[in-house]
């Protein structure tokens, strides 16, 4: 596109000179309808435990899960995302506590689902339930795809059944999608949604995240065998088309802030939302220059409306909340 503007007579400092013409004009604005508000919980009881690595966020116990839920509802956000913090001694190589159908997440998803109204997205995924940190299966150090998308199908289900709306495959298993469709529409689970974590990297800023729920001391190598390489971007369009065709209603971005040329060119060529997800370290970092006053406030909103402007649909971030009662006083 030319420009045909031509100075004196085009002065685009006119559309920025007050308050109200730059809020009249803007091209990307954030409301509380494009948040997703992530929630760690854990076992026992009356507990709310400080995650000194991501400050601000916390584990809670069933018990104590109403209160944090009570105020994202009343804040209007939308959605939830449920991780869970599992004991030591409930995890093994298989992850069989993922099928325990009183285990942390479907506690969780019963005591939301009977007391509030708010949207429940559940990660579908063995790593919190595995004794090595792996998303699936561990044989000989490989994560086994086939048989670990057996074990996933019997979990998305087992999240459906307690009342999950949304289940999130994050796992990075080839052909999950699919099959995990095939067994929530043959048991009847038609309007249950699937946002498929079509593009996950093999990402260096996820470590507050493993540190919430539990699973970084446990991690002894890397995932790079099953997620994605963060030097590639076209291999992003064939997995969203792969997991669109096999059923998938919406796509994550993983991470979001440092991949949003991968959001926009998503965006670009499917006609189909896409979730942004910023990640605890993208979280963390920001917080950290917040408290050492070398960002203000106001980077938290800009680093938001990034993803607006990359063509995000919904975000994932741990600032939920608090960019929530931001635009409420606002």
């Amino acid at each position: 596109m030319k420009f045909q503007g031509k100075y004196p007579n085009t002065r685009l400092r006119r559309g920025r000179s007050e308050d109200w013409i730059r809020r009249l004009i803007s091209e990307n604005n954030l409301s509380v309808d494009d948040l997703i508000m992530p929630i760690f919980i854990c076992e026992g009881r009356n507990k709310i435990e400080k995650i000194h690595s991501m400050p601000g966020i916390y584990r809670y116990s069933i018990d104590k899960l109403g209160s944090a839920i009570k105020r994202i509802e009343k804040l209007k956000i939308p959605l939830v995302a449920l991780f869970p913090y599992v004991s030591s001694n409930k995890k093994d190589n298989f992850g069989s506590e993922a099928l325990n159908e009183n285990n942390l997440i479907c506690k969780a998803l019963r005591a939301i689902k009977n007391n509030f109204k708010i949207g429940v997205m559940c990660d579908v995924a063995l790593d919190p339930f595995t004794n090595h940190g792996h998303d699936g299966i561990l044989k000989n150090n490989y994560v086994l795809n086939d048989e670990t998308i057996r074990v996933l199908i019997q979990q998305a289900l087992l999240y459906a059944k307690n009342g999950c709306d949304i289940i999130a495959p994050s796992d990075m298993m080839d052909g999950r999608i699919g099959l995990i469709r095939k067994s929530l529409e043959k048991n009847k689970f038609i309007n249950t949604k699937i946002l498929s974590y079509a593009v996950k990297y093999a990402s260096n800023f996820y470590g507050p995240f493993r540190d919430a729920v539990g699973t970084k001391q446990l991690l002894k190598n890397d995932k790079k065998t099953y997620q994605m390489d963060f030097r590639n971007s076209e291999e992003a369009l064939r997995e969203v088309s792969l997991d669109i065709k096999e059923g998938a209603d919406f796509v994550m971005v993983k991470p979001g802030m440092i991949y949003l040329d991968v959001i926009k060119k998503i965006k670009d060529n499917f006609k189909i939302p896409v979730f942004a997800y910023q990640v605890s370290g993208e979280y963390s970092l920001i917080k950290l220059g917040i408290k050492n006053k070398i960002l203000n406030n106001d980077s938290i909103k800009e680093s938001l409306i990034s993803f607006k402007r990359a063509g995000a649909s919904a975000i994932v971030t741990y600032f939920a909340e608090e960019i929530a009662n931001q635009l409420k006083k606002n």
